[in-house]
């Protein structure tokens, strides 16, 4: 009887042991926990969202044959792709947190920023070509289409403002994460409890 509470003790001992080195492992990596701690799954989800919205409104603006708009360069589309991938990926890696994850997450953000800055560029000539539309040549369009159009670009260049400052802040706890972030084992010995050789 009594070699039977002793053996479950130790084994109960030894399951807490167990996970009090599984938490000490969990904690070694503290920058990937960092990077977890920022949520970057909400993030991602608003990322998503404004994904959602761009290819919504890149169908919208598909239909207009007469005027200069994003369309021209499938902006909306792809850089609509750009976000959704993004936020996908940024809900994943807090769900199963790695510094493989993280390495994709930010390759993918830089990229992501790029084209944010493609298209934002690409939108101011547009917004100056439907100024221009409004001020000189009415006869192309009526002046309530071209307000219809030069709202929805700005507001989509509004949202790519607003994604590039959330993607300038993944970046820069995923890096920071993957800065110091360096392969370390930490092996602690946990000895076995002292058994009693001098048995009765």
């Amino acid at each position: 009887m009594e070699g039977t509470e002793s053996t479950t003790r130790e084994r109960s001992t030894a399951k807490d042991g167990n996970k009090a080195a599984d938490q000490e492992v969990l904690m070694s990596s503290k920058p990937l926990h960092r990077f977890v701690q920022r949520e970057p799954r909400d993030v991602g989800i608003a990322i998503l969202i404004f994904g959602c919205a761009e290819v919504m409104m890149g169908f919208t603006l598909s239909g207009e044959r007469d005027a200069f708009t994003s369309f021209g360069i499938y902006t909306s589309f792809w850089q609509g792709t750009l976000f959704l991938v993004c936020g996908s990926l940024s809900i994943y890696t807090e769900l199963r947190p790695s510094k493989k994850m993280v390495t994709v997450c930010l390759s993918m953000y830089v990229v992501s920023l790029l084209g944010i800055i493609v298209s934002l560029v690409y939108r101011i000539r547009i917004f100056s070509y439907l100024r221009y539309l409004t001020f000189y040549r009415r006869e192309s369009l009526s002046l309530q289409r071209l307000h219809q159009i030069c709202a929805i670009e700005a507001l989509l260049f509004t949202c790519s403002l607003f994604v590039a400052g959330l993607l300038i802040f993944l970046c820069v706890i995923a890096r920071l994460a993957l800065k110091s972030t360096r392969t370390q084992i930490i092996v602690r010995h946990i000895p076995a409890p002292p058994t009693d050789t001098t048995a009765t």
